[in-house]
């Protein structure tokens, strides 16, 4: 009797994970210490990667056991020329690296990451030498990153290497509490300016988040790196190329109730999301199973 009522529970909620709609175009859910797959649509698709970049240009600054609080000046070298983006970090302001890689971090200024790899011990060839062999490092054989922000659409990863970089960038404490910070306060030419987190799941009710990046080009799409807990469990996501935050937003709350309802009940499956939003469920589900 038992039994059959723990098959008709773990029925219903295979039925319920078949039919969460995954707006996300590439997705990678992997399950920490084990490495076990959890859901995955198009994880090895080379895509443009966005902010995504600024954990490798993060980790490479604090490999190289530069100075963080050596004061760093934002230059006209910084500025976006090629998307023109906004920051409102002035150029000729003055602060700690500790501080530039902060809001490169949590609020992905893209003049703050630039000034990392301009600043870089040995300048931005030493920067470039650095990444790639930190990219060789990690295994991730379909990467390529030519700069420091992810505004070039030619910073390229797939879903699957990106858990690669995530899991090793988790183990940076920096970098950990860096992005999962919500706001920080920085001086900025005498004058107090705060920052917020590109991700607004990061000290919302309910989240147990580890590591954080947000990433977005048009060519990019919403991206998103995270590392949840759930059910005493930690698990990194990789959503890439989502048409709006709000579609990223949700992929990331489905997989967070996913995992909850899965940890609950049993050692987590595979689940494979369809790339198809309009493809009918199977009637049963089968060990690998497929999400839409």
């Amino acid at each position: 009797m038992l039994k059959k009522m723990f098959a008709a529970v773990l029925m219903t909620l295979s039925t319920a994970a078949i039919a969460v709609p995954f707006g996300s175009q590439s997705i990678l859910v992997v399950e920490d210490g084990t490495g076990k797959v959890l859901l995955e649509k198009n994880s090895n698709v080379v895509v443009p990667i966005a902010s995504l970049t600024k954990l490798m240009t993060a980790m490479v600054v604090l490999d190289s056991k530069a100075n963080m609080q050596e004061e760093i000046s934002i230059d006209r070298e910084d500025v976006d020329t090629l998307k023109h983006s906004t920051s409102r970090v002035p150029v000729g302001a003055t602060l700690s690296r500790h501080d530039v890689l902060q809001l490169a971090l949590m609020s992905s200024d893209n003049r703050a990451a630039a000034s990392l790899a301009r600043t870089f011990p040995g300048g931005p060839t030493a920067f470039a030498v650095a990444v790639n062999a930190k990219i060789k490092a990690l295994g991730m054989r379909q990467t390529v990153i030519e700069e420091p922000t992810g505004l070039s659409p030619n910073n390229q990863s797939t879903a699957a290497d990106l858990v690669k970089m995530a899991v090793a960038a988790s183990r940076y404490p920096e970098i950990s509490r860096i992005t999962t910070d919500s706001k920080d306060v920085i001086q900025i030419k005498g004058r107090d300016v705060e920052y917020h987190n590109t991700n607004r799941l990061v000290g919302a009710k309910g989240w147990d988040i580890g590591l954080s990046k947000t990433g977005y080009t048009n060519e990019a799409g919403r991206c998103l790196i995270m590392r949840i807990k759930s059910a005493g469990k930690f698990a990194t996501m990789i959503l890439l190329n989502a048409r709006a935050n709000s579609v990223r937003a949700m992929d990331a709350v489905n997989i967070r109730r996913m995992l909850a309802a899965e940890n609950g009940i049993e050692e987590p499956k595979v689940t494979r999301a369809s790339v198809s939003r309009h493809k009918k469920a199977p009637a049963k589900p089968s060990k690998r199973r497929r999400a839409k």
